[in-house]
């Protein structure tokens, strides 16, 4: 199906992309999600502004114990990254897993965090490593320029809905830098034809001696929006995480979640993938401890 007509830009500044967008235009990325919804007329935009030209806006640096991605950083490019790979090996698990080399090569961090699908890979992960988001905006009224930085946790909101305002983008996402005693893993029940997540776990566990003291677990796939599963990070800490202690965890991952259900997986059946996965992921990022 072709899409309807619209107009085209392709800025070379931020600026002038934040202009175009205070006067009601819509930000394309990658593309990935946005144009195949275009062709199914599921989204009608009048005027798009592609943001792969803007250099300033893909990146990948290390900055005071974090690592700072740009927005059009591709999926590839995260997963490849000799940085990302050492320093936040959590994310780059996360971004190998993503749809297909196709998508990994044109999709971007930012847009994919933009379009909040309650099925993608990186919400989960970026909760469990309790990532920042930055926004940029400017305002049409002022001309003002606005730039503020929300947690993860607060930027996923619901299905398809982020704490972006209109007129804003996201600019970067900042991950922490994990010192020694740190294990991560992310676990994934795919879809075939799309690459989503019908369940997907991603965990950060930190030990001191024989005990666990931290525990974070980003749950995507299962519920209206990826989620931490904070009864089950309570659970784990402070105990040493032997094969009974990880199974009585993951059993908390979906209690009390309203699960997703549909033509790929029925609400029990997530619940049990959520379950099952989570045991995966915490054995193997606790197992990944040095």
């Amino acid at each position: 199906m072709i899409p309807q007509q619209f107009e085209y830009s392709a800025p070379k500044t931020l600026d002038e992309a934040l202009g175009l967008l205070a006067e009601g235009a819509k930000p394309l990325a990658g593309g990935m999600s946005l144009i195949p919804m275009m062709k199914l007329r599921l989204a009608n935009p009048e005027h798009l502004v592609d943001l792969g030209r803007i250099k300033d806006l893909s990146y990948i640096r290390e900055q005071g114990g974090e690592l700072h991605i740009g927005a059009t950083t591709t999926h590839h490019e995260v997963e490849s990254s000799p940085l990302v790979r050492g320093k936040c090996p959590l994310l780059a698990e996360t971004a190998s897993h993503i749809g297909d080399v196709q998508v990994r090569n044109m999709g971007t961090i930012g847009g994919s965090v933009a379009h909040a699908d309650p099925s993608a890979d990186y919400p989960a992960a970026l909760q469990a490593l309790e990532a920042k988001i930055v926004l940029r905006g400017l305002s049409n009224a002022t001309g003002a320029k606005s730039e503020r930085t929300v947690s993860a946790e607060e930027f996923f909101v619901d299905t398809f809905t982020t704490a972006l305002e209109p007129g804003e983008i996201v600019r970067e996402v900042i991950v922490p830098i994990d010192g020694d005693g740190t294990g991560t893993n992310y676990q994934k029940v795919l879809q075939p034809a799309s690459g989503f997540a019908i369940v997907g776990i991603a965990v950060r566990v930190r030990k001191s001696g024989d005990k666990v003291t931290m525990t974070r677990i980003g749950v995507t796939g299962l519920s209206n929006r990826a989620f931490r599963a904070k009864e089950a990070e309570k659970a784990l800490e402070g105990r040493s995480g032997t094969p009974a202690e990880i199974q009585a965890v993951a059993a908390l991952v979906g209690q009390g979640v309203d699960a997703n259900s549909d033509l790929h997986a029925s609400a029990d059946y997530r619940l049990h993938l959520a379950a099952v996965y989570a045991a995966k992921a915490l054995a193997t990022a606790l197992g990944r401890i040095a």
